[in-house]
């Protein structure tokens, strides 16, 4: 039994001293990744842009997702800013 336990042994500790080295120098992720937009602009990861495909438009964030920079959807829609010509110029209280 000893005999088949210490060839085991052997193999099994040179495996792992294999795996270990090789996880040590993995690289880190890199923090330059961009995301492209439908124009060809970068866009940092965290940053969100509203993104149209035909006549639908929704919100979406540039993330990571299996070492690929991809858009998550954040929600349907994009926010709008509305000002009322009124309130521009100071003519409704």
């Amino acid at each position: 039994m000893k005999s088949v336990a210490a060839p085991f042994l052997v193999m099994l500790v040179s495996a792992f001293a294999g795996i270990i080295p090789a996880l040590s120098h993995a690289s880190p992720p890199n923090i330059r990744c961009t995301c492209r937009d439908r124009d060809g602009s970068k866009l940092e990861l965290g940053q969100t842009t509203c993104i149209r495909i035909g006549n639908v438009a929704y919100l979406a964030r540039c993330e990571m997702a299996l070492n690929v920079t991809t858009w998550r959807k954040l929600q349907d829609g994009c926010p709008e800013a509305r000002v009322s010509v009124g309130k521009l110029l100071n003519l409704t209280q």
